[in-house]
């Protein structure tokens, strides 16, 4: 089953991974949920990432919101789906791909900066926005995206770190994307998991701060 707008928002942070190999994505995901963030993106920049899928799918189930990143083919978003992608997210916007992602019947995140981006972005049926590289304008910026597109779907992604969690969620995100910040490549070469676990919690405790202040 497709991912739903309250589930993607129920779980605020997807953890954008880029492994260098599917076990370390496994592992990595193991420790994202054992520190309490279980929206999970698998990039096709890990080897083996529908591995990687297939594994996790298998071992979490529903106890998280999975998905594949970096989709570039139509032939990577129906074997990610396959695996058991709930997800696919694309770093832009490109129709043919759009179509392909959306034909899967699992949820499609687009990418874009511009408001030229996101308008294409949402007419070629985007059912959210990830606004990457989203370090290029902070969360003033997503705000000010907010203005024309009061409806649409933000996901950021880039720059989000638990410090400025709270604001990116407050500029009108509707869940945000953490990449390096949340799952460091030093920590994925090291294989130290408890590194990774300490910082998902840094997240999910800040996520749990924002929401309590709200």
């Amino acid at each position: 089953m497709p991912i739903s707008l309250s589930s993607l928002s129920a779980v605020g942070v997807i953890a954008v991974l880029r492994a260098p190999s599917a076990d370390a994505a496994v592992h990595a995901v193991d420790a994202l949920v054992a520190g309490g963030v279980t929206g999970i993106e698998i990039t096709y920049s890990t080897p083996d990432a529908e591995q990687a899928i297939a594994t996790v799918a298998d071992r979490h189930g529903d106890a998280v919101l999975l998905g594949a990143g970096t989709v570039t083919t139509p032939e990577q978003a129906e074997r990610a789906v396959a695996a058991g992608a709930r997800f696919l997210v694309s770093p832009g916007t490109r129709p043919a791909l759009a179509e392909a992602m959306l034909a899967t019947g699992a949820a499609v995140m687009l990418g874009a900066l511009t408001p030229t981006e996101v308008m294409a972005a949402t007419a070629l049926g985007a059912d959210v926005v990830k606004v990457f590289p989203a370090s290029l304008g902070g969360p003033a910026y997503l705000r000010a995206l907010r203005g024309p597109f009061p409806d649409v779907p933000l996901m950021p992604t880039g720059g989000v770190n638990a410090s400025n969690l709270g604001e990116w969620l407050a500029a009108g995100a509707v869940a945000v994307g953490a990449g390096g910040d949340l799952v460091s490549a030093a920590a994925l070469r090291a294989g130290d998991w408890a590194a990774v676990e300490l910082t998902a919690r840094s997240f999910s405790d800040a996520l749990a701060a924002t929401r309590a202040a709200a």
